[in-house]
């Protein structure tokens, strides 16, 4: 388990669909063929059968749609708590290297806490190879100090500025989890009706904003389940638990009266879980 909470922790997902650039590249599909072929293509070669006719694709030939974050700040007097998201609900399709660019930035310049799930066998793994592709640097993200007390060290397997949740409270084989399976258990919502299988239909269709919906649900289920998981491991006191839990529905209505509607869907769903 992790030895400390730092001051800003960011608690993210990465959504990402088969990227046809890349698809044509590696497998050398002549420009003439659609983007429809050029993934049938792909999921073949990524070996697709009559029961998975999508199969998961190595993340190098992918490319990032969104990602969204709770962000976590330590302040004088307690905790803020704000959920991030690129694109933003209406903003519509942003180039992936900006998306890549923005978030890696921002989490050097902070030198935040990551959290994810699955993060470290496949969100962090595509960013970097995402980032490459788009010819993005990142020197601040990417810097690594001589002794782990003078900084954020997002590289270091054993560090803990990047925690993987995952890895954290799963195991292996049968043992093995989801954040769904996971985060149902303890009471929080899971998928709530779409699930990763869905994103790229989503994608082809121009539905980015229920892309990026479909993105905050998984990062609050994240956010609530490494709560549980500070407030387990000793690092937040259960009136500090109870009261970041309620902090965070405060802040769900606040989004809600903003405008982000489906946000309602979440809230309902952690009460009657609860």
């Amino acid at each position: 388990m992790y030895k400390f909470i730092a001051d800003n922790v960011v608690v993210f997902d990465v959504e990402w669909v088969p990227d046809p650039t890349s698809g044509r590249r590696i497998y050398k599909i002549p420009d003439t063929a659609s983007d429809d072929e050029v993934l049938d293509v792909m999921w073949r070669e990524g070996g697709a059968t009559p029961e998975d006719p999508r199969p998961y694709l190595k993340t190098v030939m992918c490319r990032i749609v969104a990602i969204s974050a709770v962000v976590r700040k330590k302040v004088r007097d307690g905790v803020t708590l704000e959920i991030i998201s690129l694109p933003g609900l209406h903003d519509g399709v942003r180039l992936e290297g900006e998306i890549i660019r923005q978030f890696l930035e921002a989490v050097g310049n902070k030198g935040a806490q990551l959290v994810g799930f699955n993060s470290s066998n496949a969100d962090l793994p595509i960013l970097y190879q995402r980032a490459l592709a788009n010819r993005i640097t990142a020197p601040t993200f990417c810097h690594r100090p001589e002794k782990p007390w003078e900084g954020a060290d997002y590289f270091s397997r054993y560090g803990d500025f990047n925690i993987d949740l995952k890895s954290e409270l799963g195991g292996y084989g049968k043992a093995n989890l989801s954040l769904h399976e996971l985060a149902t258990t303890l009471g929080i919502p899971g998928k709530m009706g779409i699930d990763g299988s869905n994103v790229v239909d989503l994608w082809r269709s121009d539905d980015i904003r229920k892309i990026v919906e479909y993105n905050q649900y998984d990062a609050l289920s994240t956010y609530l389940v490494w709560l549980r998981s500070a407030y387990f491991s000793g690092r937040l006191t259960e009136k500090a638990f109870v009261h970041e839990e309620q902090q965070l529905e405060t802040l769900l209505h606040q989004e809600i009266e903003s405008g982000s509607e489906h946000l309602a869907l979440f809230l309902d769903a952690w009460k009657a879980l609860r």
